[in-house]
């Protein structure tokens, strides 16, 4: 059985939920440790910054939300790893509109010129 195809609303939505959760300072900070590929606990997380583990914790549910990290139990912790996917969609999803840019000042640039 094939798997339907989100609306055009769904992956919208679903865009501008990963976008806002990459839009603050902290969780892109997040994001640059998790990209190592190695899995971090919140205290691995706050190493090394100004953060406190509570406020840490509140943008790893953010970023959680938006399905552009996840969160496995390691016994008495949670390790949280990137989801690479999500990031892959969304650079999907900006090439895509900038593609739909190109080609809209193409067609401007050879109006102006016709």
């Amino acid at each position: 059985m094939s798997r339907a195809r989100p609306s055009r609303r769904a992956e919208v939505k679903r865009q501008a939920s990963i976008f806002a959760a990459l839009g603050d300072e902290t969780r892109l900070s997040i994001i640059g440790k998790l990209a190592s590929g190695t899995p971090l606990s919140i205290s691995g997380i706050a190493k090394g910054s100004r953060i406190t583990r509570q406020a840490i914790t509140k943008h790893l549910r953010v970023l959680e939300g938006a399905g552009v990290v996840h969160g496995v139990r390691a016994g008495r912790e949670r390790l949280f790893e990137l989801r690479t996917e999500s990031l892959r969609q969304a650079r999907s999803y900006l090439e895509r509109v900038s593609d739909q840019w190109e080609d809209a000042l193409g067609r401007l640039e050879a109006f102006v010129e016709s």
